[in-house]
């Protein structure tokens, strides 16, 4: 259990995508030890369940919807499931996401369209379908996006496209948004010790120096390291904070 900030998320609900493992998991922790009621969304709905009754014991077992953030019809039952078990929402993080090494001429129209689906619609259609519930709220979203939002990475055009996207989008959103009370903010990690990268599969022929370009001069992350940042531009210690892209990736930008 994290007893810094306690209390910091007390009487919030958060809903938190990606939450079964990895950074999405970690999130769900992090916000449940500081005071939140947490809404877990996975894919993996058996995972899913047991991860949110290790972190907020047995009675949060109904606190979670098994979900392809890739479906709109899924998102927004999601978010009903959410507001209608936790009495309300007032943080959004979409932290699920996908990321495959493909040759960019081998990427079939099915990649293509599942890359950006999964890291790019996903997030939206959850904006989409939480935004009435935030703005009643003063609420706020984090996306989280990816060092690769910011800078080229090989064998990654579908997934760069994506996360830039979602940098674009968190933008877009912060301006429109301005003369309300709710944030919209970015976080682009760096590679983190998750499922997504310890089990990464490398298409044959590629070239392991441009692989090695995306590194982390510092090496890779832990995911609490980061759910600590994701956390502080979800509380009210960032109340100023709109419209923001924060790198958090070991020095990889710099």
């Amino acid at each position: 259990m994290d007893d810094t900030g306690r209390g910091t998320f007390a009487g919030k609900v958060a809903l938190v995508t990606g939450a079964s493992s990895g950074l999405g998991r970690a999130v769900a922790q992090l916000l449940t030890d500081r005071g939140a009621r947490v809404f877990g969304v996975a894919r993996d709905g058996d995972a899913l369940r047991q991860a949110m009754i290790d972190i907020a014991g047995p009675e949060a077992a109904t606190h979670c919807a098994p979900a392809d953030v890739a479906s709109p019809d899924a998102c927004s039952a999601a978010v009903a499931a959410c507001v209608s078990g936790l009495g309300g929402l007032d943080v959004l993080i979409n932290v699920a996401g996908s990321h495959t090494l493909r040759h960019t001429a081998d990427v079939t129209d099915d990649d293509w369209a599942r890359d950006l689906a999964v890291n790019l619609n996903g997030p939206f259609y959850l904006s989409r379908a939480a935004l009435p519930h935030l703005l009643e709220r003063g609420g706020n979203i984090v996306n989280v996006a990816s060092v690769a939002g910011l800078e080229g990475q090989a064998y990654s055009a579908g997934y760069c496209a994506a996360k830039h996207g979602l940098v674009g989008l968190t933008r877009a959103m912060a301006l429109e948004f301005t003369g309300t009370p709710l944030r919209v903010n970015a976080v682009c990690p760096g590679g983190m010790m998750t499922p997504q990268v310890t089990n990464f599969a490398f298409p044959d022929g590629v070239d392991f120096d441009l692989v090695m370009k995306s590194a982390s001069p510092r090496g890779l992350m832990e995911p609490e390291d980061v759910a600590k940042t994701v956390a502080f531009l979800a509380s009210d210690d960032a109340s100023t904070i709109h419209g923001a892209v924060y790198s958090v990736d070991n020095g990889k930008m710099a």
